[in-house]
């Protein structure tokens, strides 16, 4: 099945890695702003199973807020939130940028997570 450019980045930003594998172009970068670079296919790929088996763990409750789209750049705008037994241990706001090719494959995510202050 063919996705769109706003149909993969959903999957992506709400953890749904299996599905959109054959969009990550070769030479794809993953910058998580302050904490990582993932630069090629093989490395984006095994931080999503890693990603995803953390997910495993946890009850995840992803939220988008806004999607913007231009000729070849989608923005997811949300939140996750993430539950063991029942109490919240984390809860982000994101905003996900992708960039593709002519090939529609993402060669560029730029993610922006800022985690909610313990109080």
């Amino acid at each position: 099945m063919k996705h769109s450019k706003k149909e993969i980045a959903e999957l992506f930003s709400n953890g749904k890695f299996e599905n959109i594998m054959d969009y990550l172009s070769d030479g794809i970068v993953w910058n998580v702003i302050g904490e990582n670079i993932f630069e090629g296919k093989n490395a984006v790929k095994k931080n999503c199973e890693q990603t995803a088996e953390y997910f495993k763990t946890v009850e995840t409750y992803f939220k988008i807020n806004d999607i913007l789209i231009s000729e070849n750049k989608v923005i997811v705008i949300g939140t996750a939130e993430f539950k063991r037994g029942g109490k919240r241990i984390d809860f982000i706001s994101a905003c996900d940028v992708y960039e593709f090719n002519e090939k529609n494959e993402i060669q560029k995510i730029s993610s922006y997570c800022i985690p909610e202050k313990n109080t």
